[in-house]
């Protein structure tokens, strides 16, 4: 598990460019800091989150979490003790309670939740000796609704555009009216994908940041578990959770195409209707999720690693994690043409949405891996040190 870098103590000489916020609040979407630690903390917010720690140019860190219920977190500690912060005179912690579960579905109760959400904020903040922080959040009621008038430049980080997520759909008019007011407010965006920009219509200074890789993890990959070595080949893997994002018809035309091989989904499959057919060809496997350092290991060794998303309003407006992984493996890559494969800076074999997946696959297995230098210089140049650099570039711009 990755351990946090310390920052220098508050009262060590700065260095920054003149201006930049040297005390920064950040806030996760619907996660939690002990959440973020136990899934390894890969994704972009957690990576940013550790960015935000091991930064000598800060004065003051308060990472929040996102608000719980009261009740459902001591059932849950009951059960399994949280991973701790270490707090430190530099770096503080929040863990906001309430009774409610869920969001409140309504603009007028949003408004008056993230009001309430906003004081208690600005009081935690001054205990922590802050005084007009800057405030990144991947929260979009957060930046849409908190008014956040004591604060310093307020930063949306967009991940993904949770109001084409089928999980979000009840929240989809208070997530559009939580974008239209970071725009209309002219406050910051950073977005994975041109899509979510548009979505947003943001006023104020924006940025396309997308997904990046841990390098330490890619650069020299381990060697696969043994369940994975003894699969008939060509091996083709995709990796991430498996849901109806996927397109289940290029999936078992690949599978039928190679019925001496083997198709290998890693990761949890949540709609197991719309996977049933694939899932159903003899020759396709489904694994459970793995650790982080064999998902390195297992596209390293695959074949060919495959991105067969179906086009919609989500997948449009994605940066997916997998096929920056993908390339970072150095393992030869077909995926759906969409906007942010396009965005890449590394060969992909891109297949029109409905298209010949079995052709794109086909020629990647002619085509073979990249060059170790390729490999290596994709790494160095897509990394989460760069892509956090990003982020704060203009997050933390006076």
């Amino acid at each position: 598990m990755p351990t946090r870098t310390m920052g220098l103590p508050a009262n060590e000489p700065q260095t920054g460019p003149p201006g930049r916020s040297r005390q920064v609040i950040f806030s996760f979407d619907d996660l939690t800091w002990a959440a973020a630690q136990a899934r390894e903390m890969f994704s972009p917010q957690d990576q940013l989150a550790l960015a935000l720690l091991a930064d000598p140019e800060l004065d003051r860190v308060l990472i929040c979490d996102r608000p719980r219920s009261a009740p459902i977190k001591l059932a849950k500690d009951l059960i399994e003790r949280p991973l701790k912060f270490n707090s430190s005179l530099r770096d503080g912690h929040w863990q906001p309670l309430r009774w409610r579960r869920r969001e409140p579905v309504s603009i007028a109760a949003l408004e008056r939740v993230y009001r309430v959400y906003d004081r208690r904020l600005r009081r935690v903040a001054e205990r922590h000796g802050m005084e007009r922080p800057a405030v990144i959040t991947v929260q979009p009621f957060i930046a849409g609704f908190a008014p956040l008038e004591w604060a310093g430049p307020v930063t949306l980080f967009a991940n993904d555009d949770l109001s084409a997520h089928p999980d979000y759909q009840r929240w989809r008019p208070s997530l559009l009216e939580a974008y239209r007011r970071v725009g209309r407010d002219e406050r910051r965006l950073c977005a994975v994908s041109e899509a979510i920009v548009e979505r947003v219509s943001p006023r104020g200074p924006a940025a396309v940041v997308p997904n990046g890789v841990d390098a330490a993890m890619w650069l020299a990959p381990g060697a696969p578990p043994a369940w994975f070595d003894r699969l008939p080949g060509p091996r083709l893997f995709y990796v991430g959770t498996i849901d109806s994002r996927i397109d289940t018809e290029a999936l078992r035309a690949v599978a039928r195409a190679w019925p001496e091989g083997t198709v290998v989904l890693v990761g949890p499959v949540t709609e197991p209707d719309h996977l049933a057919a694939a899932l159903a060809e003899p020759n396709v496997l489904s694994h459970d999720s793995v650790p982080r350092d064999q998902v390195a290991a297992l596209c390293h060794a695959a074949d060919v690693c495959l991105l067969p998303h179906r086009q919609t309003p989500l997948t449009e407006a994605m940066s997916p994690l997998k096929l920056y992984e993908y390339l970072a493996s150095g393992t030869p890559t077909v995926a759906t043409d969409l906007e942010p494969v396009r965005r890449a800076d590394a060969p992909v074999i891109r297949v029109a949405p409905d298209g010949d997946f079995v052709a794109g696959v086909r020629e990647a297995l002619a085509t073979g891996a990249v060059s170790e230098t390729e490999r290596q210089g994709f790494i160095a140049r897509n990394s989460w040190v760069t892509r956090s650099a990003e982020v704060l570039d203009l997050a933390l711009a006076p």
